[in-house]
């Protein structure tokens, strides 16, 4: 049982998972988009405004996921709990508020400084899909690991798109010299949404049968418990099947291009472990070897987001 309550705070709002989400637009930003940074408007204040923005959110969406999974979390891992233990829920719940509006205002705030408020839905958008996925989505089959999926997937993006709306349009000459490579930082950003996408889904049916036992005493209808064990691996064997397609991909392109360091890393530090996970699913029967598997996906996410220290060499 948690004892202590600043790691009971910690585990509430999964600071692993922020720091993750604060590393990929850290380096989407600073790594992928650093040769063009002199000529995009995205300070680095106005960047940490947008970081934490998003860190404040997701914050918000893991409390109030935890606030209505109580009973699930108490058959499942009973000794890591922290709602109703460590922080009561109605502080759970001004916790989950608070950090919203703070996300929301600093959201509305880099909107107006880009003078397009429609970019606050990132926000707005974020904040309801949480609320709704914790309240009815996450037990739903297929509809919660699509919600959580997208969120993770626009986590790349973002900058890119305040960039766009801070920056001056691009005269004709700079357009002539750099469009090429422009173009070229859109399609990695975009194949990083794809890969945050693909993993997130996969890791999302991982942890739901991880979780099968408590969903199944709570009433949940996940892939697991509707389609089966079976099933739900089959699918995942596909996912990330289709995610090693699109890294191979990546590998011919780099080969083309007689850039070698990137292939060594995406096979050595990304697909093997891929392929080491597949095993693991396969032969997984209980939840720690779920647990496990969902642990050894979250590293290769983060590995896979450090392949822009690689990109950032290879371009700068």
């Amino acid at each position: 049982m948690l004892k202590n309550p600043v790691i009971a705070f910690l585990k509430l709002i999964r600071v692993e998972n922020l720091f993750i989400i604060a590393i990929t637009q850290v380096c989407m930003k600073y790594f992928v988009f650093s040769p063009l940074n002199d000529f995009l408007s995205l300070t680095p204040t106005l960047f940490a405004v947008l970081v934490t923005s998003t860190i404040l959110i997701a914050a918000a969406g893991y409390i109030i996921n935890d606030y209505f999974d109580v009973k699930t979390d108490k058959i499942n891992r009973p000794d890591t709990v922290v709602i109703d233990v460590m922080i009561k829920r109605r502080w759970a719940m001004v916790l989950h508020i608070v950090l919203n509006l703070l996300g929301l205002g600093l959201g509305l705030y880099l909107a107006i400084k880009c003078h397009c408020l429609q970019l606050v839905t990132f926000q707005m958008s974020s904040i309801l899909l949480l609320w709704f996925y914790s309240t009815h989505f996450k037990k739903q089959l297929i509809v919660g690991n699509i919600v959580v999926s997208l969120l993770s997937a626009t986590i790349p993006v973002m900058p890119m798109v305040y960039d766009y709306f801070l920056t001056p349009e691009i005269s004709p000459l700079q357009m002539m010299l750099f469009g090429n490579f422009i173009n070229l930082l859109i399609i990695i950003v975009l194949g990083y949404s794809g890969f945050a996408f693909l993993t997130s889904y996969a890791r999302e049916v991982i942890k739901d049968m991880e979780d099968y036992k408590g969903d199944v005493q709570t009433g949940g209808k996940t892939m697991p418990i509707v389609w089966g064990m079976i099933t739900s691996k089959v699918v995942v064997f596909f996912v990330l099947l289709i995610t090693i397609g699109m890294l191979l991909l990546a590998c011919i392109k780099f080969y083309k291009e007689q850039l070698h360091i990137t292939i060594y890393y995406i096979i050595m530090l990304v697909i093997i472990p891929l392929i080491v996970l597949i095993i693991l699913i396969i032969k997984a029967n209980n939840s720690r070897d779920f647990k496990m598997a969902s642990l050894l996906l979250k590293g290769i996410m983060l590995t896979g987001i450090l392949f822009t220290l690689i990109i950032k060499f290879l371009y700068d």
